[in-house]
């Protein structure tokens, strides 16, 4: 028998300090179900900080959707100025400046991510663009919804120089805040084996593309290769979707799902559009009835995430309020660890906590989110073993030396403790 779940840390009486937040968390879907907009439409928006609110829901990437749905919630209702709950003007025009702001920008990585995909495609190159464009369309039907600083890409490991040297051929070359650490071909194969990402400067800005070989560096310790979570595995199973009149690949949807959940959790579910996300992924694959539950949950218990994927669908139902599929209830009752970390991370969500993810509170917590101990065994010691870019950068040696960065390892960890 599971214990039952603690009550959400957000549905209590908060001080007002707390009330933007809470504002927030109730704006942060693409449909406003009818209870929530009785609720959000009796806000006492009077006592709102409305400069506090907007850092928030900047901080947080879903500005452009809170924007859109007080928009038309207190501007476009009949009656509304009359009955005093229309929005101060000039919040109503800093939020039309912001919807407007990030569709701009949302455009232009739009048609951005068509011209790359076009040169990959020329260049036989296969890809599987995420998040950013592919998300603002699919789940947010509105480019100007979703906010997104850069394009990520999904390639094979094998396929990382072809798609490093096509993108230079269109003007991009590895962010010089990466270089220095594997400016050499040795270097950069040894990041291949452990990272699992690369960051490209364009003539537009720093870091707009990421190239990623994998889900998650391997002192992770989630071997995605042992139950078909490769790179190459969500190239096999792709899907086709249609972005800028552009046809691209897309990851299916069981792979949506187990994808978000892991990207949000390395984060440790600090934003809330990373919730969102993961929110509207559930919601359109159960509306659509395509997702198979069944698979998605066999493979995490396989990979040994089906913590990570507890809490997050935790955090989606209390932090958001968000309705679950019944397989997504079952897998949050299926561990008695999964609301006591729920509650946890929604408290440190809602603070504001911030993290140094080379710190040993960050690695302390990744370890917490794992349910087997084998697993736990396993991410500690690759945690010791595996180098880093932080590693490579503070010591250069030649090839034939690589093994010695396990012990500049070693001694960073260490300096990090003491």
């Amino acid at each position: 028998m599971t214990e039952p779940l603690p009550t959400s840390p957000l549905s209590s009486s908060r001080l007002q300090k707390e009330d933007e937040f809470e504002l927030l968390c109730a704006l942060a879907t693409v449909e406003l179900p009818p209870e929530r907009l009785e609720r959000i439409a009796n806000w006492n928006l009077s006592a709102l900080d409305w400069s506090e609110f907007l850092r928030l829901a900047e901080h947080h990437g879903v500005l452009p959707l809170a924007a859109r749905n007080l928009i038309e919630l207190f501007c476009a209702e009949p009656g509304c100025v009359e009955q005093g709950r229309a929005l101060p003007p000039e919040i109503e025009r800093a939020l039309r400046s912001a919807y407007e702001a990030n569709l701009r920008r949302s455009l232009w990585f739009t048609a951005e991510l068509a011209r790359i995909m076009q040169h990959f495609e020329r260049r036989e190159l296969r890809a599987i663009p995420y998040k950013g464009p592919a998300l603002a369309q699919s789940l947010y039907r509105d480019p100007g919804l979703r906010s997104f600083s850069d394009l990520d890409f999904l390639i094979s490991s094998a396929d990382f120089e072809r798609a490093k040297q096509a993108l230079a051929e269109i003007g991009y070359s590895p962010s010089v805040d990466v270089t220095p650490a594997v400016e050499s071909a040795s270097a950069e194969r040894l990041w291949l084996r452990t990272g699992y990402e690369r960051s490209f400067d364009g003539a537009a800005g720093k870091n707009l593309v990421e190239l990623q070989w994998a889900l998650l560096p391997r002192f992770y310790a989630v071997d995605l290769h042992l139950d078909g979570l490769r790179v190459e595995d969500l190239l096999r199973r792709a899907g086709r979707t249609v972005v800028a009149g552009y046809e691209m690949l897309c990851l299916s949807p069981e792979d949506s799902v187990l994808v978000l959940c892991l990207h949000a959790a390395k984060h440790l579910w600090t934003r809330l559009i990373w919730l969102s996300d993961i929110a509207e992924t559930l919601r359109s694959q159960s509306r659509n009835q395509t997702v198979d539950y069944s698979l998605v949950f066999s493979q995490a218990r396989a990979l040994g995430i089906a913590r990570i994927l507890g809490v997050s669908f935790w955090l989606v139902k209390n932090v958001l309020q968000t309705e679950l599929p019944k397989s997504a209830e079952e897998m949050i009752a299926a561990d008695r660890r999964v609301p006591v970390l729920g509650c946890e991370f929604a408290e440190r969500l809602a603070g504001g906590a911030a993290y140094d993810f080379e710190s040993t509170e960050y690695f302390r917590l990744i370890l917490k989110l794992r349910e087997r101990r084998r697993d736990r065994w396993r991410y500690l010691w690759r945690l010791v073993w595996t180098p880093g870019l932080g590693d490579v950068a503070a010591v250069r040696l030649p090839e034939a030396l690589f093994p010695l960065y396990r012990i500049v390892r070693i001694g960073r960890l260490i300096g990090k403790c003491f």
